[in-house]
C-alpha cells in the first residue's frame, strides 16, 4: 500500500500529513513480493542499526582528538539527516521517510525518559550541601552572562513572521546556551585527568547544580509557551509541577524505601520491585506531560528520589548500557533529521553563528572567572573552570528540541544552536590542555627504593588495585612488613576504574559519602568494599596510615596515572596484582589482557621500585598462630638486592621466618662465562658488561654481609648457598624447596646477565616478569605460595645504581615507553623488550 502524503504548500515540513495502513508493522517476507522498507517494524531495525554503526564509526574516528562521545552522536544525527545523506531525496525516502518519523521519535523519547531517570537515579543532592556556596556561585555565574549574552542576540536569529513572543524565546535561547551537561563533563574530566583534581571536583559539583536550575528554567520555558491565554495557564503548570514535586519526595520517596527495607539484608532486589520501578518512570513521565510539563521531567524527578542503595545499582546495571548504547543515540539522531544546515544560508549567518560560539564560551569563562578571584583561586584554573563549564550534551538537545516541537525556534534558529552546541563541546578539551598546565613542583626525594629506605624511616607504598579480589593478601604482605613507630608505613590505594561511556562509574570520585551510606553502582560497591577494608587494617595494625584514591583512566593510559601519583607522594615502592589469578585447580588464568599491559608500562616508567605480586593466597600473621615462611632467591644485580632488602624488612617481624637462598655459579658456569668474554676480544661493549657486572658482585657481596653480620643472632634467618652451573640445576634447586614456604621474593633480574638462568627465558610465558618470576608465576610449576617479583628503581642516567639521583631529570607528566631509554644501561633489554612489545 503506497503512503498518501498531503502537504500545505506554504509549508512542507511542519503540515504534513501522513496516511498509512495501521496493520502495516511486520512483513510477510520478500517471498512474498514485500518490501520490508514499507513495513514499520523492519524499517525501524534498520534504522537504529544505521544510527548505532554511524556513531561508532564516529566515536572511533574522533577518539584520538580526545572528543567526548556526545559530539560524535550530534554529529551522526546531522550526517544521517537533510544536510549530508538526506540530501539524497532517495535516501530519505527510502530509510527515513515521512512515515517513520513517528515511531523513531516515540522510541527516541522512550530512550530519553529512562536515560534522564538514571542520571537522577546517579545524581546526589546532598554534594550541593558539602560543597557550599562556591560551586553554587560558580553555577550561578556560569548561567547568568550566556544568558544574557543569548538574551542579546535573540532579534539577529527570531523570526518575527513567528507567533512566538520574544520572551518565550529569550527564555529558550538563553537556557540552551547557560547549560552544562554534567554526563558529558564527566566524561571530558577524566579524558583530562582532571577528575581527582580541586578543579574537577568544583567543576562536577557545579554542574550538578547547572542541571539543577536548568530543569526548573526548562518547566517554566515551557509553561510559557502557549501564545494564546498563557498567564492563567501557565500558573497552573507551574502549580501542577509545584505539586508533582512534592508529591514525589513526600509521599513516593519514603513508600519506595519503605520497599527497599522489605528486602532482607544481602539479598537482592526483587524482580516486582525493579518493575514497580520502571512502570513509576512511564506514570511520572505520563503525568508531567499531562500537566504541560515534558515528560522527561517527571522521569528525572522520579530518578532522584530513588535512594542509594541496592536498587539504584540494579536499575543502573540492568538499564544504563542498552539505554545509553541503543535508545539514546536515537534521540540525537531525530536531533540531526531535524537539523538543515542548509538553512544557515549567507557570510553573515555563519559569522553571527562564530560570534555566538565565541561570546557564549567567553561569557561563562568571565563569569566563572569572576567567582574564582573573589575565592582566591589561581587565575589559569578560573579559566579552565569556565571552558569546562562550557560542555554541551544532552540537556542542551532537549532544550531545543522541546522548542523546535513548540515552534519557539524555527528550522534556522535551531540549525545554528545545534552548531553552536558542536562548537561549543569541540573546543573544550583543546582549550583546557593549552591553559591548564599547573606548576609540578616536585620535592625531590632520595628514598625512591626499598633498600635506600631506612628502617628507623617512614616506608611510603602505593598499592594499585583493580578488583577486591588481591585485597586480602596486598594487606596482608603490608602488614608482614613490620609497621613500627620508628617505620610506620604510609600506604596509598589506588582504585583503578576504566574509563568507559558510562557516566556512573565517573561520579564514585565526586561523591564522597558519608561512612555507611549504601553505594550507587557497582564500581562504587568495590571501590567502598577496598576502602573499607583497609581501614579497618589502618584501625587493627598500629603505626599504618592509609589514604584511598581512585583512578579513571583508558587502560592504555593508566599507567599514567600509577607513575603521577607514586611521584607525587613520593613513594618508595608500588606494589601491583599479576594480570593472572589463581583458578580453583590451582592454574592461573589471565583476568584482562590489558591489566598486563598497564603493568609493563609501569615497569618501564615507574618513578620507583615496583613490585608485581602474583596471588595464591597469604593468610594473616597477627591474627593468626601461624607465622609465615618467607622464602628470598638471590642470583646478584640491583633487583635481587632490592628483593633482599624488602625481605630483610619483613625479617623483623616477630611472626615472620625468612629463608635467603643464595645461588652461586659453579666452575662450568665460571668458566663458561670466561669462556665468552674470552671470545669477544676487545669488544669495548661487552667490557663494559664485564666492568659492570663485576661491580655488581662486589654490591651483592657488600650487601649480603651487611645482612648476615647485622641478622647473626636473628634465629629466624636461614642463609643457605646453593652451587648451580646452569639453569636446569637452577629449576631443579628451586624445585627442591619445600612447600612450607607461604611467599616468595625474587628480583626481576632484567639487566642482569648470568649463567645460572641461561635458557629460561626461551620459554617464558611473561617475560617482563624475568626468568625466575615468570617460572614461579608459572601454572606448569606446580607453586602453592604467593610470589612478588621486584624492580629496583636505578636512576635516569648511568652510574651507580645505588646513587640515586634527588629527582628524575624528566618530570612523569607525559609517560612512554620510549622514555625507558633513558634509564641506565642496567636497563638495556628492559627497554629493548618493551619496545618491540
Amino acid at each position: 500500500m503506497a503512503d498518501i502524503i498531503v502537504t500545505n504548500s506554504q509549508n512542507k515540513t511542519e503540515d504534513a500529513i501522513v496516511c498509512y495502513a495501521p496493520t502495516m508493522i511486520t512483513t510477510t517476507g520478500i517471498w512474498q513480493g514485500d518490501n520490508p522498507l514499507d513495513y514499520s517494524l523492519p524499517l525501524f531495525i534498520l534504522q537504529l542499526t544505521l544510527v548505532v554503526v554511524v556513531t561508532r564509526i564516529l566515536v572511533y574516528v574522533l577518539k584520538p582528538i580526545r572528543q567526548p562521545r556526545v559530539i560524535a552522536e550530534i554529529v551522526g544525527g546531522v550526517i544521517l539527516g537533510p544536510s549530508v545523506l538526506g540530501r539524497s531525496s532517495k535516501f530519505a525516502n527510502t530509510v527515513f521517510p515521512q512515515r517513520s518519523v513517528m515511531v523513531l521519535e516515540t522510541m527516541a523519547n522512550i530512550g530519553l525518559l529512562y536515560f534522564l531517570f538514571l542520571i537522577g537515579v546517579e545524581m546526589d543532592i546532598a554534594v550541593i550541601h558539602r560543597n557550599g556556596k562556591q560551586a553554587l556561585s560558580i553555577a550561578i555565574a556560569g548561567m547568568i552572562l550566556p544568558f544574557l549574552i543569548g538574551s542579546s542576540f535573540f532579534s539577529l536569529l527570531h523570526d518575527k513572521s513567528q507567533n512566538t513572543k520574544e520572551g518565550t524565546f529569550i527564555l529558550f535561547l538563553g537556557l540552551a546556551l547557560s547549560v552544562t551537561s554534567f554526563p558529558v563533563l564527566a566524561r571530558v574530566l577524566a579524558e583530562l585527568k582532571l577528575i581527582n583534581t580541586e578543579i574537577g571536583r568544583i567543576a562536577m559539583s557545579a554542574s550538578l547544580i547547572n542541571d539543577m536550575l536548568a530543569w526548573i528554567v526548562l518547566a517554566f520555558a515551557v509553561a510559557f509557551t502557549e501564545n494564546e491565554s498563557m498567564t492563567l495557564a501557565s500558573i497552573w503548570v507551574i502549580l501542577s509541577t509545584t505539586a508533582f514535586i512534592c508529591v514525589c519526595f513526600f509521599v513516593v520517596r519514603p513508600l519506595i524505601a519503605m520497599r527497599i527495607r522489605q528486602t532482607p539484608e544481602g539479598e537482592s532486589i526483587s524482580e516486582f520491585n525493579v518493575c514497580l520501578i520502571l512502570t513509576g518512570v512511564m506514570i511520572a513521565g505520563f503525568i508531567t506531560d499531562v500537566i504541560g510539563t515534558h515528560s522527561v521531567f517527571g522521569a528525572f524527578v522520579f530518578g532522584l528520589i530513588i535512594p542509594n542503595g541496592p536498587l539504584g545499582l540494579t536499575l543502573v546495571e540492568r538499564l544504563e548500557d542498552f539505554v545509553s548504547g541503543l535508545l539514546l543515540p536515537l534521540f540525537f539522531a531525530i536531533s540531526g533529521l531535524k537539523t538543515e544546515i542548509s538553512a544557515i544560508d549567507g557570510a553573515a549567518t555563519w559569522a553571527i553563528l562564530c560570534v555566538v560560539i565565541f561570546l557564549s564560551c567567553a561569557g561563562k569563562v568571565i563569569g566563572v572567572v569572576l567567582v574564582t578571584i573573589y575565592y582566591k583561586m589561581p587565575f589559569y584554573e578560573g579559566v579552565s573552570l569556565g571552558l569546562l563549564m562550557n560542555a554541551k550534551g544532552l540537556i542542551e538537545m532537549i532544550v531545543l528540541n522541546v522548542g523546535k516541537d513548540h515552534k519557539v525556534l524555527d528550522e534556522k534558529s535551531f540549525a545554528i544552536m545545534v552548531m553552536v552546541a558542536i562548537g561549543m563541546t569541540a573546543i573544550i578539551t583543546p582549550a583546557v590542555t593549552i591553559v591548564y598546565k599547573p606548576s609540578r613542583n616536585f620535592v625531590p626525594y632520595k628514598r625512591r627504593t626499598v633498600q635506600k629506605t631506612k628502617l628507623d624511616r617512614e616506608f611510603r607504598v602505593l598499592v594499585s588495585i583493580h578488583t577486591p579480589r588481591n585485597v586480602p593478601t596486598i594487606i596482608n604482605l603490608l602488614e608482614a612488613s613490620y609497621p613500627t613507630k620508628k617505620s610506620p608505613i604510609s600506604i596509598y590505594v589506588l582504585h583503578l576504574v576504566e574509563l568507559t561511556g558510562r557516566a556512573s562509574a565517573m561520579l564514585i570520585v565526586h561523591n564522597v559519602r558519608k561512612s555507611g551510606r549504601p553505594a550507587m553502582n557497582r564500581t562504587q560497591a568495590q571501590s567502598d568494599h577496598i576502602i573499607n577494608a583497609f581501614e579497618n587494617f589502618e584501625k587493627n595494625v598500629g603505626c599504618v596510615y592509609v589514604q584511598p584514591l581512585t583512578a579513571i583512566s583508558p587502560y592504555s593510559t593508566m599507567h599514567e596515572d600509577i607513575c603521577t601519583l607514586a611521584e607525587d607522594k613520593r613513594v618508595a615502592l608500588i606494589i601491583i596484582p599479576f594480570h593472572k589469578q589463581q583458578t580453583v585447580d590451582g592454574g592461573m588464568e589471565a583476568t584482562n589482557p590489558a591489566f598486563r599491559t598497564i603493568n609493563q608500562n609501569v615497569l618501564a616508567n615507574a618513578p620507583c621500585s615496583v613490585g608485581i605480586l602474583v596471588d595464591r593466597g597469604l593468610s594473616g600473621s597477627t591474627r593468626s598462630t601461624v607465622s609465615h615462611h618467607v622464602a628470598i632467591l638471590f642470583f646478584g644485580g640491583p633487583d635481587d638486592r632490592e628483593a633482599l632488602a624488602y625481605a630483610w624488612r619483613m625479617s623483623e617481624h616477630p611472626n615472620i621466618n625468612l629463608t635467603v637462598m643464595r645461588f652461586l655459579p659453579g666452575e662450568t658456569a665460571i668458566e663458561a662465562t670466561r669462556s665468552n668474554s674470552t671470545n669477544n676480544g676487545t669488544d669495548h661493549r661487552i667490557l663494559t658488561v664485564v666492568t659492570e657486572a663485576d661491580r655488581e658482585k662486589r654490591l651483592d657481596e657488600e650487601y649480603v654481609k651487611e645482612l648476615r653480620e647485622r641478622t647473626t643472632n636473628n634465629e629466624s634467618i636461614v642463609y643457605t648457598e646453593r652451587v648451580v652451573n646452569h639453569g636446569e640445576e637452577t629449576v631443579a634447586a628451586i624445585r627442591s624447596i619445600d612447600n612450607s614456604h607461604d611467599l616468595f621474593i625474587v628480583g626481576r633480574g632484567q639487566g642482569t646477565v648470568s649463567p645460572l638462568t641461561a635458557g629460561l627465558t626461551d620459554w617464558s610465558e611473561c617475560p617482563e616478569l624475568g626468568a625466575i618470576g615468570d617460572l614461579l608465576a608459572s601454572s606448569d610449576f606446580e607453586m602453592t605460595a604467593s610470589v612478588l617479583i621486584v624492580q629496583q628503581y636505578v636512576g635516569m642516567g648511568t652510574g651507580d645504581p645505588l646513587a640515586t639521583p634527588d629527582s628524575p631529570s624528566q618530570h612523569y607528566e607525559h609517560f612512554n615507553i620510549d622514555q625507558t631509554n633513558s634509564r641506565s644501561q642496567t636497563r638495556e633489554q628492559h627497554s629493548s623488550f618493551h619496545s618491540q612489545q
